[in-house]
């Protein structure tokens, strides 16, 4: 007992004083072989517990545990020391079962890093999972599911053979563990997890409803499309016997199966739908609504019987968030259905029934019928002519609005204030600051932030673990183009250090990092920002992305680098860029130091030539000052010597000068750009060999929105229409259609408008 405090109390001296503990690493080393029994007291009986039948007698060897543990925190920087250490005690043996869960921990560590797999064999950890020791088995079966994708696909099957045996384990928490462990290896390859179906198949009807929940919606990931039926039968009488939070997690394992077998949507839509009429929780609710949604979004046959059961929900139940949502729905999908009026009643109960907020979304998905319907126009004015009476301000100010422009009978004022509205709350927040700023110009709608993009990934939630999506900046009009004539910026040639008090040492997003470094405040409006692009292998010493800026007429290269060699700091790193004939370099700003493990950022500044011409690659160099530095202290000498590093090629692109926004409606904006600078042509895509894959491409290439789900290609189809919506540098709308013919290879016939004849012609040119 007092070997394994000291043991503990070391370890938590580390953190203070690491360089006195590891002068102990002899004695720890020695306690990690130490044969002594832990002696502990008993709360029930007083007595040692090699008198009591209560307690693990597995647990006497625990000093071995609370060893090894200091041992590797002393060791953990050494990978070479680190994987002697386990291969050692591997062969010899630790005879706690939690030293044993430490060890595979450690070497599941070595195997993620690396990836060659050389540190440790996996018929190693299999004799881990044959142990009689419950807690052994499960560690080295969730070792081997994080290190899945580095096995050959026999392997792991003959592994989880003997991890099938886990479901019928008796003890609660490690039928838990096991299970867990399984749905988490189901996600990425449900085809390793078949062989545990039947087990899984039983522990439906466990008691545990967290295991019975985590056996269904692993079941969901593994089983084939001929036992979805079965599946969901299964499920109807599941959910009756679970809590809402369960209900959520099985809700959206359905969503994934609707995603794997589209055939089934029909078989999964009823169930839904009689979900959805059941009694539950709002969190429930939303997650049934969001199932069906997706399911209606992605299949054009199950569109009417999901909008038809979504209008059933929104009369008998009034959940104001959904609602609202499944009203803004009606109105986006609606009008484009065969027989959209049998939806303006459900839309205008709610205007009667509901309260403000549910009756100013209804008002607008009204607008967007009368939009679109040219023979429901005049009901359409007669119901919003109603609303304009109503008690609240914001229902009377939409009518009112929607009813006078619905009255114009133009397409373009339709399209341009109804069917592709600008953020409200942005025009609200432009309008502010246009108050705050006194000019002797007028208010410009230019200015005003288009509609946010939706983020594409699926975010997962569930009650066992949850993950935050990160926000992404969306593009403004303010940022691409502010009304103003764009001015053509000369910068002189300068190299100015930034001090680390400035904002190139803090985190704050780039507008604003950007517009505080002098040499780059005369360049206007931040148009969009790109992705980072790794010019270096992870691995290397020294590690540089690279984040493309795009300003009117310049383009803003940021270099974020780090230096992995502990003996050495850099200063005055600056990252050279190779003058092309058509892009210049205006300005560099160097990062003044860079330490080990820090990141710091360079900057350089390209003007983009006039004219089409706005691709290109550009070499890129890194120069820096060398100073070699105690790894320990960090202190650098003063003597230096200058050097370099070649990094790889940067590519400028067209993606890097257009900026995605929605078109909810793509044919009518379309027809208002009209054909006055309409450019065409046809080009064979050789190497591509299914349109899913030609449509990626396009989209990567062209740096465009994809409109009305066109992005995804129905299976079994030859052909297909790709809508892409964007912005150009300078603030002009492009827009393009491709036809695409699956025949030998993919050939698309391409067509793009825009209301710039240059732009237009950037953008057809981005293909070829």
């Amino acid at each position: 007992s007092v070997s394994s405090a000291a043991l503990v109390s070391s370890l938590h001296l580390t953190k203070q004083a690491f360089d006195v503990v590891k002068r102990w690493v002899n004695e720890v080393q020695e306690s990690c072989s130490n044969d002594s029994i832990m002696v502990q007291v008993s709360i029930s009986t007083n007595l040692p517990c090699a008198s009591c039948c209560t307690c693990d007698p597995s647990d006497q060897y625990v000093t071995r545990y609370h060893a090894l543990g200091l041992l590797y925190h002393l060791r953990k920087k050494d990978r070479l020391a680190t994987s002697k250490m386990v291969t050692k005690f591997m062969k010899s043996g630790m005879k706690s079962p939690f030293a044993y869960c430490m060890l595979i921990r450690i070497a599941s560590k070595l195997l993620e890093e690396d990836d060659s797999g050389n540190n440790l064999s996996f018929p190693v950890l299999q004799q881990f999972i044959s142990s009689a020791q419950p807690s052994m088995r499960f560690a080295g079966v969730k070792t081997l599911s994080k290190v899945y994708q580095g096995v050959c696909v026999h392997d792991v099957l003959d592994v989880y053979d003997v991890a099938s045996a886990i479901p019928q384990l008796t003890q609660t928490f490690v039928q838990y563990a096991g299970v867990r462990t399984l749905n988490k290896v189901a996600m990425k390859h449900p085809s390793a997890v078949t062989a545990c179906n039947l087990d899984l198949e039983n522990l439906i009807t466990d008691v545990n409803r967290s295991i019975a929940t985590l056996a269904i919606t692993t079941l969901l990931k593994t089983g084939s499309e001929s036992s979805v039926d079965r599946l969901m039968k299964q499920i109807s009488s599941f959910m009756s016997e679970i809590s809402d939070e369960f209900k959520v997690v099985v809700v959206r394992a359905i969503s994934a199966l609707c995603q794997k077998y589209p055939r089934q949507h029909s078989v999964m839509m009823s169930y839904l739908a009689s979900m959805l009429r059941a009694e539950g929780g709002f969190e429930y609710k939303k997650a049934i609504v969001e199932c069906i949604i997706s399911i209606l979004e992605d299949s054009a046959e199950s569109k009417e019987s999901g909008l038809a059961h979504l209008c059933e929900f929104i009369e008998v139940r009034s959940i104001l968030v959904l609602a609202t949502k499944i009203i803004h729905l009606l109105g986006r999908e609606g009008p484009k259905t065969p027989n959209p009026s049998k939806y303006i009643r459900f839309i205008y109960n709610r205007v009667i029934l509901e309260n403000e907020a549910v009756r100013a979304a209804a008002v607008s998905a009204l607008a967007r019928f009368g939009a679109q319907c040219d023979d429901l126009r005049e009901s359409i004015l007669s119901l919003l002519s109603r609303s304009m009476m109503d008690e609240d301000d914001e229902v009377r100010d939409r009518a009112t609005f929607y009813f006078h422009t619905l009255q114009q009978q133009q397409k373009a004022l339709n399209s341009a204030y109804i069917l592709n509205a600008v953020s409200v709350p942005a025009l609200e927040r432009c309008l502010q600051q246009y108050l705050l700023e006194p000019s002797d110009e007028k208010f410009n709608l230019k200015s005003v932030p288009l509609m946010a993009i939706p983020d594409s990934e699926p975010k997962l939630d569930s009650v066992l673990t949850s993950r935050k999506a990160k926000e992404q900046p969306t593009a403004s009009k303010q940022e691409i183009y502010a009304g103003n004539p764009p001015v053509v910026c000369h910068i002189r040639m300068v190299v100015n250090p930034i001090p680390p008090t400035s904002p190139h040492f803090t985190s704050s997003p780039p507008p604003e990092q950007l517009s505080r470094i002098p040499e780059f405040g005369v360049l206007g409006n931040l148009f969009k920002s790109s992705d980072a692009v790794e010019l270096t292998e992870s691995e290397t010493e020294y590690v540089v992305k690279c984040t493309k800026h795009t300003f009117p007429h310049h383009l803003v290269l940021q270099f974020d680098c780090t230096n992995t060699l502990n003996d050495q700091v850099l200063e005055d790193v600056t990252v050279q860029v190779e003058q092309s004939d058509a892009f210049e370099v205006i300005a560099y700003v160097p990062c003044p130091s860079l330490p080990y493990n820090q990141p710091g950022v360079a900057y350089a500044c390209v003007a983009i030539p006039e004219g089409d011409e706005v691709t290109t690659t550009l070499s890129c160099v890194m120069k820096f000052r060398v100073k070699d530095c105690d790894p320990n202290t960090g202190e650098a000498d003063d003597d230096g010597y200058d050097d370099e590093y070649v990094l790889e090629d940067l590519d400028i692109v067209v993606a890097d000068h257009v900026q995605k926004v929605i078109k909810s409606n793509f044919g009518s904006s379309w027809d208002e750009l009209g054909d006055g600078n309409e450019l065409e042509d046809t080009y064979a895509l050789s190497s591509l060999n299914t349109l899913q894959d030609a449509v990626r491409d396009i989209i990567k290439y062209l740096g465009m929105q994809a409109c009305e789900r066109s992005d995804k290609v129905p299976d079994g189809k030859s052909s297909h229409s790709l809508f892409l919506a964007g912005v150009y540098r300078g603030g002009h709308d492009v827009l393009a259609r491709a036809k695409l013919v699956l025949k030998d290879g993919v050939t698309m016939q391409l067509t793009v408008r825009s209301s710039d004849a240059e732009a237009a012609r950037v953008v057809t040119s981005a293909v070829a």
